[in-house]
């Protein structure tokens, strides 16, 4: 990145888990950290008055809404994309529109923040998307529709790095595999048969996470554009 002022950065879907981690991390690197919530008012609070940043409520499936919101705050240079939602279960039995609003969240919302906060990013400024190993492994029945949801982000990550590769702007997708978290436990009853499928077996912190997406937002990661960082103890190997 060029400048050096405090970097201001935005995460959609922070007010907890990986994206409180990635919050956290952010804030204590110095930057300047807004981050919206859906529904974690308390929560999100807590960790706006934590880590001196601002919280806003957004739902990332109302586009006109989503634009808005980053319009609204001007020139970011660092934009973490988190939000987004789990549905799984038998194809044949799940509800089309839950499905239609896990692709609106999961896809058409990262592509629009994207856009919309590069026509204000300045020149090395940084795109992340969280998104899932499942991109690239459905070891069990149910996730169909998800895993979709979460390759599409590792095609847009390659057009979108060559879009903004003119300007410096790098555009990269994390993949975590189980992580401990409020809505997939370490010590959740799944847990088994997840960590049967991994090399080192054990889910990851959301510390580990954020500690990836922090890389990619530093300025040692600024030939890193355009690709698929997996983080789920072998999961996918």
């Amino acid at each position: 990145m060029v400048s050096t002022s405090v970097k201001k950065a935005l995460v959609l879907g922070g007010s907890r888990g990986i994206g409180a981690a990635i919050v956290r991390r952010l804030s204590s690197e110095g930057m300047q950290v807004t981050f919206t919530y859906s529904a974690s008012e308390e929560r999100a609070k807590s960790l706006a008055e934590e880590t001196g940043g601002d919280a806003v409520r957004l739902d990332s499936s109302d586009r006109e809404a989503l634009i808005a919101a980053i319009g609204q705050q001007g020139a970011i240079d660092v934009l973490v994309v988190n939000a987004g939602v789990a549905v799984a279960g038998d194809p044949l039995g799940m509800d089309p529109n839950e499905v239609d609003r896990l692709f609106s969240i999961n896809i058409n919302a990262p592509y629009h923040a994207a856009v919309t906060a590069a026509r204000h990013m300045p020149n090395g400024g940084r795109i992340v998307f969280i998104g899932s190993t499942n991109a690239d492994r459905s070891p069990m029945n149910g996730l169909a529709a998800y895993g979709a949801s979460k390759a599409a982000l590792k095609g847009m990550v390659k057009g979108l790095a060559r879009d903004f590769g003119d300007r410096q702007i790098t555009v990269n997708v994390v993949q975590p595999g189980p992580t401990d978290t409020d809505m997939n436990p370490a010590g959740g009853e799944m847990k088994d048969l997840m960590h049967s499928f991994m090399a080192i077996k054990r889910h990851a912190h959301v510390s580990e996470v954020a500690a990836m997406v922090a890389w990619l937002a530093s300025h040692e990661a600024a030939m890193v554009t355009g690709a698929a960082l997996t983080i789920d103890g072998g999961m996918a190997a």
